[in-house]
């Protein structure tokens, strides 16, 4: 392979300058005329002084004017002079030269005319053997294009990993797309990387890299370090240097209290680019990000939620993929403005004291020309048995976490988001396509591990060393993983055999909840077992209660008409859900227009339906979601100890016919303790008596059920008294009244 990148290189044409000379003819030439120039001038001026000659010839009055008018050109000239005449011999002076100005400090002008691509590097030794241990979490800093200067010049450093290619060049609208003018030198250490500085390429320049396989394929690819992108469906990389100045520090310096496991997580699920556009009827206009924040932030303040999580935003060519195939991993994607400004996006929502979490794919990537598929005409990135190596689902390739380069890769990028771009944590997309061999594969069509069984054991190892470095770097941030499998230990620390996230999807609470709803009033008695069955394994897992964007669409319906019943039913349904769902042990996620009610199903082309807020039935919708989150985020016995098992407590599971559900929530003070009441029928209850060991007064702090939530109003506005009566075996009775089709939490008081 060797000789065949020595002779591809060879064949190549050598760069040529402006006037087809080579870099060292020109260089040459231009050096010529200063070395005749200034020497040969004041040597002529100099010799008079010094020429042998008659004594009476040094009396001429006029010679020693001459020789003191020259103090520049011949130093002591006018002492040399005086003692001829005091002694009547001719003293030969020796010439001084003028010391001259360090050149590399003060006149670049003067340096050498550079090749077309230097020899240069940013690499060190142990940069490399990193990277080929699959550890290297710094790669941004390192591959991709990076602005230097160099002897003086300013231009750019391109580095492109390719280990089976057997020539490399960089192209762009600097070289007309010559792939002959600027080739890249390979290294010696058998990393496989090609690299070199190329003079006065500047910042927001197009380029690729021409890559000939040793097969002789030739590929033009984008950079997979590139930080910058054309807009789609143009596919350049773009020379970029983000300078931008954060102003977050209040929130960084305090994100760690935001970002804990005991800390509310109330997150709003976006697409950037369908949350609200300019026209709702064009699918081409966009926000920027700037015009997004100045939106979007404000209404997140305002809704109560603590965390925005954002649909994939790294540069990706389709846009019915969602962000999910990505090209562009170390990009914000140029649909909606330039990295600084995806930066400022992100400023935005600290200093308005809001986390965001991005969607990170690890799993899989496209087959797009310029993309990660095939980049050196070999399986570079994927696994080339594809049995393991594609995607079945998604007709999309799965990354090789056994080639350890592709490990930090994949490491590197997911530190780069956290460290450049000070998001808060990252939701890792199908782990479970990751970790599982067997994942949507058919007996005989997927290839057991070295023991035999269905476990990815690399991208299992990955994950482990990649939550290791991500919590030991940046201990005030989570990873939360979308793992739909009982697979043990997602979120636990790896030093208890666990994958190291903070965080899991549960899935199965979601399937289980909306199953149940689904169901009209009068069966739900019989489904009330699979209702309440989150609760057997909530504490297995730190838990995230996700009702996501893969909830609404695909002809799943919106949330809202996955509800029985009329159209009031339906919202008192959709209130009773979020009441149960802000009240279970866990955080919450809620993907947009489920706030509101959205009637159509999402269409990442369109915006949401913001009209609905006209009605009253949705205004009051969007009002009850706002009043949950601020009972989630003000009430610690909701978060206080949500992966905790004595945070939570069953009081009545017993009257199934009347649809009632009870349950107590606790924080960390015996005192602090909510009871939740859910009542799964259209029928209210007056006067509804529940067997209680608490002997104090309660209070109602919020009814699903309320006149402003668009709910009927059977509401508790007194205090409701605590007697001394044994009920159900409990100690104590409350009576109060029960809302159809509602819920109602009541504080100890």
């Amino acid at each position: 392979m060797a000789t065949a990148k020595k002779k591809a290189g060879t064949e190549e044409k050598k760069p040529v300058t402006e006037k087809g000379t080579s870099p060292k003819k020109a260089t040459a030439k231009a050096a010529a005329p200063k070395a005749e120039k200034e020497p040969a001038k004041k040597a002529t001026k100099a010799v008079k002084p010094v020429v042998a000659k008659a004594p009476e010839a040094v009396a001429k009055p006029k010679a020693p004017k001459k020789a003191a008018a020259k103090k520049a050109a011949v130093p002591k000239a006018k002492k040399a002079v005086a003692n001829e005449e005091a002694t009547g011999k001719v003293a030969v002076t020796p010439i001084k030269p003028k010391k001259s100005k360090p050149v590399l400090a003060e006149t670049p002008d003067e340096f050498r005319t550079l090749n077309a691509v230097e020899p240069f590097t940013l690499f060190s030794a142990k940069d490399i053997e990193l990277f080929q241990a699959g550890r290297h979490y710094g790669l941004y800093e390192k591959f991709g294009s990076h602005a230097v200067t160099y002897e003086g010049v300013a231009g750019t450093y391109f580095a492109v990993w390719a280990p089976s290619a057997a020539f490399v060049s960089v192209v762009g609208e600097f070289n007309n797309w010559d792939q002959h003018q600027h080739t890249l030198l390979p290294r010696w250490d058998k990393s496989g990387i090609w690299e070199g500085f190329v003079p006065n390429v500047k910042a927001g320049q197009l380029y690729k890299y021409f890559i000939r396989a040793e097969s002789g394929e030739e590929l033009w690819k984008g950079d997979p370090f590139a930080r910058y992108w054309e807009v789609r469906p143009k596919t350049a990389s773009i020379t970029h240097e983000t300078a931008y100045n954060w102003k977050d520090k209040k929130w960084m310096d305090k994100r760690a209290g935001k970002n804990s496991l005991k800390s509310p997580f109330a997150v709003y699920e976006v697409h950037l680019g369908s949350w609200r556009k300019p026209d709702p009827n064009e699918a081409e206009v966009f926000y920027s990000y700037g015009e997004i924040a100045a939106k979007l932030v404000p209404y997140v303040k305002e809704m109560g939620f603590t965390h925005v999580e954002l649909m994939p935003i790294s540069e990706h060519p389709f846009d019915g993929s969602w962000g999910y195939q990505q090209t562009g991993y170390y990009a914000p994607t140029s649909r909606y403005g330039t990295p600084d400004e995806f930066m400022a996006f992100v400023d935005a929502f600290h200093q308005a004291g809001i986390g965001v979490i991005l969607d990170w794919v690890g799993s899989h990537f496209p087959y797009d020309d310029h993309g990660l598929f095939r980049f050196d005409g070999s399986h570079t990135y994927e696994y080339a048995d594809m049995r393991k190596g594609f995607h079945p689902d998604w007709n999309s390739y799965i990354f090789n976490y056994a080639r350890a380069e592709v490990r930090s890769f994949l490491g590197s990028n997911a530190i780069y988001w956290l460290d450049k771009f000070h998001v808060d944590g990252l939701r890792v997309d199908a782990v479970a396509s990751m970790i599982h061999l067997n994942y949507s594969r058919k007996e005989g069509t997927w290839e057991p591990n070295e023991h035999g069984g269905p476990e990815n054991l690399e991208a299992i190892t990955f994950l482990k060393e990649l939550n290791e470095e991500i919590y030991s770097r940046f201990p005030d941030v989570q990873t939360i993983a979308e793992e739909s499998t009982n697979f043990y230990g997602v979120s636990r620390p790896v030093f208890m055999g666990g994958l190291g996230f903070g965080m899991k999807w549960m899935m199965g609470w979601m399937n289980d909840t909306l199953d149940y709803f689904k169901k009209e009033q009068h069966q739900r008695k019989y489904y009330q077992d699979n209702f309440t069955f989150s609760l057997m394994y909530a504490y297995s897992e730190n838990f995230m209660l996700p009702l996501s964007h893969d909830e609404v669409v695909h002809g799943k319906s919106p949330l809202l008409y996955k509800m029985p019943g009329d159209d009031w039913q339906k919202f008192a349904n959709l209130r009773l859900l979020y009441t149960y769902m802000y009240t279970h042990p866990g955080t919450k996620l809620l993907f947009m227009g489920g706030e509101f009610g959205q009637t159509n199903e999402w269409n990442y082309k369109s915006e949401l339906s913001w009209h609905l807020l006209e009605h009253e039935s949705h205004k009051g919708l969007q009002q009850f979601v706002k009043d949950v989150n601020h009972l989630y985020t003000s009430q610690t016995a909701l978060y206080e100890r949500q992966f905790e098992v004595e945070g939570f407590e069953w009081i009545d599971l017993s009257d199934r016919d009347n649809g009632i559900i009870i349950y107590a929530r606790r924080g960390a003070d015996d005192n602090d303790v909510l009871l939740v009441v859910l009542n799964m029928n259209a029928n209210a209850h007056e006067h509804y008596a529940i067997g209680l060991p608490w002997s104090r007064d309660w209070k109602e702090v919020l009814n699903s059920d309320a006149a402003q939530y668009f709910g009927s109003g059977v509401v508790n506005i007194e205090k409701i008294k605590a007697y001394k009566e044994e009920y159900n075996g409990r100690p104590y009775t409350i009576k109060l009244r029960v809302p159809p089709l509602g819920g109602t939490v009541l504080k100890l008081q």
